[in-house]
């Protein structure tokens, strides 16, 4: 069965910085559908959204067809609407799978699944990141080198505060000396969700073949094995910032 994906992407820092601009000249979002796809096939079906569109690209019919939904955020969280967020919050709990990247760990959707406010220590000195495969049996590790090797990447270090993972996939270490956990697994109602760190704006995270096969492992191990359902009865109460 085809997994339906959904790329969210805010799609601001691509519209106002020449430098963005150069290194993804049709948005970050484009660049990872296109790795999905090119690494998935016809297992997928692929479409983008972004902040721009009405109701951000996530209007209820087009959630109600999405298997996985990636998420990229920075420059705008506030900008997106609450009620879109409560509708992507019952979608994963109603089965729907989330992959959350980058700086999407401050989002709002990731902080009201993981119920604390994510924060993180970070710098940006355009250093080595290296991505440690610490369970090398989880579907998502498939097929990814050990270590994954980013030669320049922003810096994000410990502590992360979000609750302990379910599983932990992949850790970080950086040139400067932190460490971080990049890749977590959550299940939240009957939905998976994954955090991936790697993906900064300033650099070509999202053409590095490695990283785009973490990302196609983690939409077929986000992608419901039934199909999506509907969210739970409980779940239908909105969300309060």
């Amino acid at each position: 069965m085809r997994i339906d994906v959904t790329v969210w992407g805010e799609n601001v820092h691509e519209q106002q910085e020449e430098h963005v601009r150069r290194i993804y000249p049709d948005g970050m979002h484009t660049a990872i559908a296109e790795g999905l796809t090119e690494l998935l096939g016809d297992r997928v079906r692929v479409r983008t959204a972004t902040l721009q569109e009405p109701d951000h690209g996530l209007c209820a019919e087009t959630l109600a067809r999405t298997d996985v939904l990636t998420w990229w955020g920075h420059a705008a969280h506030e900008a997106v609407d609450d009620a879109v967020v409560e509708r992507v919050r019952r979608r994963v709990l109603g089965g729907m799978g989330l992959v959350v990247l980058h700086s999407g760990h401050y989002s709002k959707i990731f902080r009201a699944l993981m119920g604390t406010d994510c924060t993180l220590n970070w710098r940006d000195a355009g250093e080595r990141e290296l991505v440690w495969t610490v369970d090398p049996a989880h579907p998502i590790a498939r097929g990814v080198p050990h270590p994954l090797v980013i030669e320049r990447q922003e810096t994000y270090g410990e502590p992360f505060s979000v609750p302990a993972p379910d599983e932990l996939v992949f850790i970080s270490s950086f040139a400067g000396g932190e460490v971080f956990r990049s890749g977590c697994c959550y299940r939240r109602g009957r939905g998976r969700v994954f955090y991936f760190s790697p993906g900064d704006q300033s650099y070509p995270v999202y053409h590095h073949p490695d990283v785009r096969r973490v990302l196609a492992n983690a939409v077929l191990w986000a992608a419901p094995e039934d199909g999506v359902g509907a969210p739970p009865e409980n779940t239908r109460t909105p969300v309060t910032w």
